[in-house]
């Protein structure tokens, strides 16, 4: 058994992955997160999981609970449409393929779902209601972690998983830059089953994911969630010791624009369900029947407002205990739909680096490092597809330019 204690600031689906993988390997962590719950806020519906979170999860999940992830997640296929407003097809593009992956490397998979899986096994190893305030770094190398509540942690490594608006990075690196994107977001569920359910969508609008653009940018995306068996026995079969909450089919609906055309965000983040789906309908108005039908179709206490923002690529940060992951150092768009993708290849890589350093005597600053350098790589080629894909489509504001950054 190692000796090496890990904290992880954050309870998001990847910190819930490094924390998994770590387990697994006999590495001692405990994982911090601000809410008062795994459930506490609406953090998003279905998520894309594409060939590099796959092989993630089937490396850091135990073999039961991966293909207890496998069965509870949707098989869309690879098809990507975008339409007008009319429905008239823009562009398609249609994915490969990856027979030696569920779901040929293309699933869709319930957030809530998921991140229940990745905490089975963890419970006591989480604490909530612990907002991390800051870090010291003691003169042995260890690291202590204070918490708003007046609670502490003490370990040898701290990665911070903890979002867009992390405390780790602020305190690491105060310098990085993380700038509104231009775009905000409506996400709202439509229910695909069910005794209230009257809404029928074409089937060529259930593919991986549909963009409907219309003037001025704004656009609905859709992209639905279909299980295919009930929760009960997926778990009776696969994972009988992992507890899921019940779901049925869902359509994600998401209405963007830019920020100009919408309410004051004091105001938008203020609005009720009913509120957002009325200004989704008055932005669609004229738009082809069956989009307006598929917005009025949102359960309106699913629907709640994003701000979109980008983090801006830099070079990181010094070697030391400290370590960023997911959207702590590389948030993005959601405009190719790998944030929490390549949160969970984060997982993975940080994983195998801190088992090296706990199991070989690597340095834990060498191993760090090595994950840093290997991560900004990937990460910020991510962030910045992200910004081109959704400037171009959707009106995203565009990243810096590298001389603006080097100035």
């Amino acid at each position: 058994m190692s000796t090496l204690k890990v904290i992880v600031a954050g309870a998001g689906i990847g910190g819930l992955a490094l924390a998994r993988g770590l387990h697994a390997a006999g590495v001692e962590v405990a994982v911090f997160e601000k809410d008062a719950g795994a459930a506490f806020r609406n953090q998003g519906y279905r998520i894309r999981v594409n060939g590099d979170g796959i092989r993630a999860l089937r490396n850091l999940l135990a073999p039961s609970a991966f293909e207890l992830f496998a069965a509870t997640a949707g098989t869309p296929g690879g098809r990507m449409d975008t339409l007008d407003q009319n429905l008239r097809r823009l562009h398609a593009q249609t994915l490969p393929d990856d027979p030696e992956l569920p779901g040929g490397g293309h699933l869709a998979v319930n957030r809530k779902t998921l991140r229940e899986i990745l905490l089975s096994g963890l419970e006591d190893a989480v604490s909530y209601s612990a907002r991390l305030v800051n870090y010291a770094a003691s003169q042995d190398g260890g690291i202590t972690a204070y918490f708003a509540d007046g609670r502490t942690a003490e370990g040898d490594v701290l990665i911070g998983a903890d979002g867009v608006n992390s405390a780790v990075r602020a305190q690491l690196m105060p310098e990085a830059e993380v700038m509104d994107a231009g775009l905000r977001l409506v996400y709202g569920k439509v229910p695909l089953r069910g005794p209230e359910t009257e809404i029928v969508v074409p089937p060529d609008l259930l593919g991986l994911w549909t963009t409907i653009t219309g003037p001025d940018k704004r656009f609905v995306g859709l992209a639905p969630v279909q299980y295919r068996q009930p929760m009960h026995a997926a778990t009776a079969r696969h994972a009988p010791g992992i507890a899921l909450s019940a779901d049925d089919d869902y359509l994600t609906c998401v209405f963007g624009a830019r920020r100009e055309l919408v309410p004051a965000d004091d105001k938008l983040f203020a609005m009720t369900g009913v509120e957002l789906r009325d200004l989704e309908l008055a932005h669609v108005e004229g738009w082809d029947p069956v989009v307006g039908a598929i917005v009025a179709a949102q359960d309106a206490a699913s629907i709640f407002p994003v701000s979109v923002r980008s983090s801006v690529p830099h070079g990181g940060w010094r070697p030391g205990p400290v370590a960023l992951l997911g959207d702590a150092v590389h948030a993005m768009s959601p405009a190719i739909g790998v944030g929490a993708n390549t949160a969970l290849r984060d997982a993975q890589v940080l994983t195998a680096r801190l088992v090296e350093a706990a199991t070989a005597g690597k340095p834990v600053a060498e191993a760090l490092d090595e994950y840093r350098r290997e991560m900004l790589g990937y990460g910020f080629a991510a962030v910045r597809e992200s910004a081109e894909r959704g400037h171009r489509l959707v009106g995203q504001n565009p990243l810096p330019s590298r001389e603006t950054l080097e100035a």
